[in-house]
């Protein structure tokens, strides 16, 4: 099923010719595109790395005042949607477009990507390193910048990979702050143009790109693995004492929120104020609600099912073929929503006579497969927690292999089956583009809708939708934070 958009665009692509395909990669635009997304995606990458690892960095190992909610804090943008964030921006001021916007909104909506595992990792990394150098005469400063940070590095890098992954398929919020990229393109070409064959060429240049990122990420990873010596003796690190820095560091954190929430929500209340009028007309926001919530949670369950066959495959039994396995699964994050969604139409056309068409089924399996590396990503994470010792008694005392999954596999690993849930619905419940493609007849849901009076600046009935949509993420988001926050560092990072 994950193999199903890459087979349309290549079916596209052969039908169309090598020479035709050519042509159109190596062109000017093809080059204007490629310039914009490399060096948003640097831009933003650099950005998210340097205000995750601080926070993270604030939160978990300093005297911060208040850290547990701060904890909560930081991550709750996670449950508002990139284009919900250029919505707010855009609407108050028109300096934010182009790719000015697009580095202040994207950085805003995808550090949290960076935060968690970073956070995760600061947590419980080895305190005798940093002492030991401490003692040998380093600064706090170079202590932080040749330890702590290297204790971090696949934590970051985990963080990153997933930052890169999310811009190069992000389209609602590049529409809307008039930010040409990949995605946009390959949206006019398909629902504009009609030109099929040029808009699964570009897919296939964002698929090349995803290659070489996750190349580059293993490559960053390879021989620096940081290890612990007496993991059973784990102690936690003293926390560092802020002095007179605590309020520039509480100032850093609120102005971090204040503009990463703050403005989002302010601004959805301040055209629902402003409109003074009957603005839920139309389409019924219970009704737009109740469908989107229905469609993210079966989309959940499907992905957190596909992921833990893949995830217990690739810890389990290690090896080439299985690490591939579960590393090309990553390439469906880099492939935009609307790919996805016309690959499903074009097989369920040609190949099942149009069976699902348009049908819930087929949404909640187009979010499956878009979001599955996410579920992948909590399931894993568990999986690397939970002791093969326990399942080998199992079957040492003549359990069947179905019985062992059953009763041990799954409650040792049921926390992060929950994050994956969480993590798939929180994603599904903001997804823009394959929900406007396959989304039922007579049905819409809260992105769509706001999608609808944000394209026709109907800001007083798009307003509603959206602080519909935040508040309906916000509780996954909060637990995603409190999964985070338990588990350990080693297990992040080997994520």
């Amino acid at each position: 099923m994950l193999a199903l958009p890459l087979a349309f665009m290549l079916i596209e692509a052969s039908d169309a010719g090598a020479s035709t395909i050519s042509r159109l990669i190596f062109r000017s635009l093809t080059a204007t595109l490629l310039w914009n997304t490399v060096r948003l995606a640097a831009v933003v990458t650099v950005l998210c790395a340097v205000l995750g690892t601080a926070a993270a960095w604030l939160v978990e190992r300093t005297d911060l005042p208040g850290r547990r909610v701060w904890a909560v804090l930081v991550v709750v943008p996670l449950a508002i949607p990139d284009f919900v964030v250029s919505f707010a921006w855009s609407s108050i001021s028109t300096l934010v477009e182009g790719f000015r916007g697009a580095v202040l909104v994207m950085t805003l909506a995808v550090y949290p990507l960076v935060y968690l595992p970073v956070a995760a990792s600061l947590r419980n990394a080895d305190a005798s390193q940093e002492e030991v150098a401490r003692s040998l005469g380093l600064g706090r400063l170079e202590t932080f910048w040749r330890v702590t940070l290297r204790q971090a590095r696949g934590a970051i890098l985990g963080g990153c990979l997933l930052v890169v992954l999310v811009l190069l398929a992000e389209y609602g919020a590049f529409e809307i702050l008039g930010y040409q990229t990949f995605t946009t393109e390959i949206f006019t070409e398909f629902n504009v143009s009609f030109n099929v064959p040029t808009a699964c060429a570009l897919s296939l240049v964002l698929v090349l790109l995803s290659i070489l990122v996750l190349c580059g990420e293993a490559g960053a990873r390879r021989g620096r693995r940081v290890s612990r010596k007496g993991a059973l003796a784990q102690r936690v690190a003293a926390r560092h004492r802020l002095g007179r820095w605590r309020w520039p560091a509480l100032a850093f954190l609120l102005g971090l929120v204040g503009v990463a929430v703050g403005v989002p929500v302010g601004s959805a209340i301040y055209w629902i104020v402003e409109a003074r009028q009957a603005y839920l007309t139309g389409v019924s926001l219970a009704d737009a609600a109740w469908h989107t919530a229905a469609y993210s949670g079966c989309a959940a369950a499907v992905a957190t099912a596909m992921a833990l066959p893949v995830a217990l495959l690739a810890i389990r039994h290690r090896g080439p073929a299985y690490r591939l396995l579960e590393r090309t699964t990553y390439l469906v994050l880099a492939m935009p929503g609307l790919v996805i969604a016309l690959a499903l139409s074009y097989f369920a056309e040609r190949y099942a006579d149009g069976f699902m068409y348009q049908s819930a089924p087929l949404l909640v399996l187009a979010y499956a497969i878009l979001f599955f590396p996410l579920a992948l990503v909590g399931v894993r994470a568990s999986v690397l927690q939970a002791p093969p010792e326990l399942e080998e008694i199992a079957r040492s005392l003549g359990a069947a292999q179905p019985s062992v999954l059953w009763r041990v596999t799954l409650p040792l690993i049921a926390p992060g089956l929950a994050a994956a849930f969480c993590l798939v619905f929180l994603s599904a419940v903001t997804e823009l583009t394959a929900t406007l493609i396959l989304v039922p007849t007579g049905v819409q849901t809260l992105a769509t809708q706001f999608w609808a009076y944000q394209q026709n600046l109907a800001y007083g009935q798009a307003a509603p939708f959206a602080l519909a949509i935040i508040v309906l993420a916000t509780l996954p988001s909060v637990l995603l934070a409190r999964f985070f926050d338990r588990m350990p560092s080693r297990m992040v990072t080997a994520t």
